[in-house]
């Protein structure tokens, strides 16, 4: 059988296995949709945004002193909350009707541009979120495709969407998480031969341990953070530690066919001999970490090497035993807090020579364990242009992840994925869109090294395309579980709206870059708020009694509906604008080969995790030959 031509196929199968069937990848995704496809469903989310992002970019803050309410609408709070909360009736008919429905836009009235029909609104808006625009793919038809292209192997596929307990140390969040993208990137690995993965912004280690322990997999994780280098470093010693003693246990089971103890229960055996630390890799007793601690904004990039255990060399299926102690290993470290991102020119000539010295250092105990380590981290600073031989030793082709990575670093992943031959596929879920440099935002920040985040695609470039800073913090709002009763804190926003009242009237409308979001958790009342965020902000509370400062509590209070009626909007909203932001990294990589393979692929529950959607990129064979 003659092999198949890069110039034909899509991705080779023949590069791993000599004489299989010609397989094109692509004709088996009916979901890959064409560039154009794409650039289309753009030209109609930015369509239905270019008339309703100013609800978007109206800051909450500048609710009362801007009459935000009056602005943008002609329908009472409570019509909007009472449409909000029966959006999902498929059969209600239009209310605006005849002639009168032609002079608006989704729902917007076009002489005054004020929201004369929600329920018009919030259909539009439904139809424009990425389930209406149809554009994605489930990631269950993902790694069905991949397994089913890849099935001559003689490997038996593992179990689609199988689901673990979530333990006692790892909320079902991040346990949900990992486990899936783990999944889904073992099988990019699998498909493209490789056996190497690159974890951009890798955090405290949970993805790149699970790949490299659980999956057979060398893993490279990259983030800036020096704290998440020294967590993961300690984090790396005791899963050693949990690798021996679960080999150990399962060697009992093979030749007694039963086991006197269970890998837990030596596990916490071992705490004895860690010198006296107060953790260790399982303790019943640990602290359970809540998700906001866990949540915290990954700064972006570090790098550090994992090599494969002997006991799971090989693309090895799941095991649910293994998954399920493993998970309860990923509690090391949790919550210490993380470091800023610093590039390596604003710092001092001792701070560099340092992190120098400490990544020499530890490349020299990867080579020294390369038979045993899990993950052994490095820090530094990454971005597109990074070589990344000179990071990286033994670098091999490679598979590119990136769980949550914050702010521009997604982009700058995919970016990376473009420029390097080496890297035969992308699995990146991004987050923080607030913190996205935006190229033609007039307000916007400063991009770094004049290359932003957004737009990314050459299409939405050529547009002069920007969201506003607003609207992309209103990106990160979760609908489906604002739906369900869950997420805005009305009345912490509602103390900040009046606040800025009373610094308009008392303090000659007064600016302060000074952050006061964390004092409305310690107040015991509106009084109480006033007064520590005037000092927080270093102004003269004594202009103001007690009495004035619920005066303004209770004058606004009434209108407090409205706030809530707005925000419900911004959020309704949120889909459509993450989903302009994910499309544009659909477009980018869609412009850059036809040959390659692209999609938004749904890998989370949203209500799980609602940053739930992954950019997937695969290079055809002939992209990635190295010169």
């Amino acid at each position: 059988m003659s092999r198949c031509t890069p110039a034909v196929d899509f991705f080779c199968p023949c590069r791993i296995h000599s004489g299989l069937p010609q397989i094109s990848f692509l004709n088996m995704i009916p979901s890959s949709y064409s560039l154009k496809e794409i650039q289309r469903r753009i030209d109609e989310v930015k369509w239905f945004l270019s008339a309703t992002i100013s609800i978007a970019n109206a800051h909450t803050v500048e609710f009362y002193t801007h009459d935000v309410w009056n602005r943008f609408m002609a329908v009472s709070p409570e019509e909007v909350l009472s449409a909000f909360s029966s959006c999902s009736d498929q059969q209600r008919e239009p209310e605006v009707k005849g002639k009168e429905q032609s002079s608006t836009t989704f729902g917007f009235c076009n002489d005054s541009n004020r929201l004369v029909d929600t329920h018009e609104l919030l259909q539009a808006a439904k139809a424009h979120s990425l389930p209406g625009l149809g554009v994605c793919m489930s990631r269950v038809e993902l790694l069905q495709a991949l397994r089913q292209n890849g099935s001559d192997s003689g490997d038996p596929p593992a179990e689609i969407g199988a689901e673990l307990e979530p333990d006692e140390f790892m909320n079902s969040k991040k346990s949900h998480e990992v486990q899936s993208m783990s999944e889904v990137v073992a099988c990019l690995a699998k498909r493209c031969g490789v056996k190497q993965v690159i974890d951009i912004g890798s955090g405290k280690g949970y993805l790149s341990s699970f790949l490299s322990l659980q999956h057979g997999l060398r893993v490279y994780g990259i983030d800036s953070s020096s704290t998440n280098t020294h967590g993961a470093q300690e984090r790396n010693r005791k899963l050693k530690k949990f690798s021996r003693v679960y080999q150990k246990h399962n060697k009992t089971v093979r030749a007694q066919g039963e086991a006197t103890q269970s890998p837990q229960e030596e596990l916490i055996e071992i705490k004895s001999g860690l010198n006296g630390e107060d953790d260790v890799l399982y303790d019943a007793g640990a602290k359970i970490v809540s998700q906001e601690e866990e949540e915290r904004a990954q700064p972006p990039a570090l790098i550090g090497l994992s090599n494969v255990d002997p006991a799971v060399e090989g693309h090895s299926e799941p095991n649910p035993e293994t998954e399920e102690l493993f998970l309860n290993a990923l509690s090391v470290d949790v919550i210490q807090p993380t470091s800023p991102r610093v590039p390596p020119s604003q710092l001092s000539a001792e701070e560099r020579e340092k992190r120098k010295r400490e990544n020499l250092e530890r490349k020299a105990q990867n080579r020294k364990n390369s038979a045993s380590a899990v993950f052994s981290p490095l820090t530094s600073y990454v971005t597109a242009e990074t070589e990344l031989r000179e990071l990286i030793d033994e670098l091999e082709d490679a598979v590119m992840v990136g769980l949550h990575t914050c702010g521009d670093l997604a982009p700058s992943t995919l970016r990376m994925f473009v420029a390097k031959s080496e890297l035969a596929a992308v699995c990146s879920v991004g987050c923080c869109y607030h913190l996205l440099s935006e190229e033609f935002d007039p307000a916007g920040q400063e991009c770094l090294r004049g290359v932003c985040g957004f737009p990314l695609s050459q299409y939405l470039h050529d547009l002069s395309w920007f969201c506003g800073r607003n609207a992309r913090m209103s990106a990160c709002l979760a609908l489906e579980r604002v739906s369900l009763g869950q997420g805005i804190q009305m009345e912490s926003l509602f103390y900040r709206a009046v606040l800025h009242v009373i610094l308009r009237d008392h303090y000659s409308s007064f600016k302060s870059e000074k952050r006061v979001g964390n004092v409305y958790s310690k107040s015991k009342s509106f009084v109480d708020y006033v007064r520590r965020a005037l000092r927080r902000l270093d102004l003269d509370e004594s202009k103001l009694s007690d009495c004035d400062i619920q005066d303004y509590h209770d004058t606004h209070r009434p209108r407090m509906a409205e706030m809530h009626a707005f925000n419900l909007l911004k959020v309704t909203l949120a889909p459509c604008i993450e989903g302009l932001i994910l499309l544009d990294r659909l477009c980018y990589l869609k412009e850059q080969e036809e040959e390659s393979f692209s999609a938004l692929v749904q890998l989370f529950d949203p209500l799980l995790s609602p940053r739930c959607y992954a950019v997937v990129g695969l290079k055809s064979y002939g992209d990635r030959i190295t010169s």
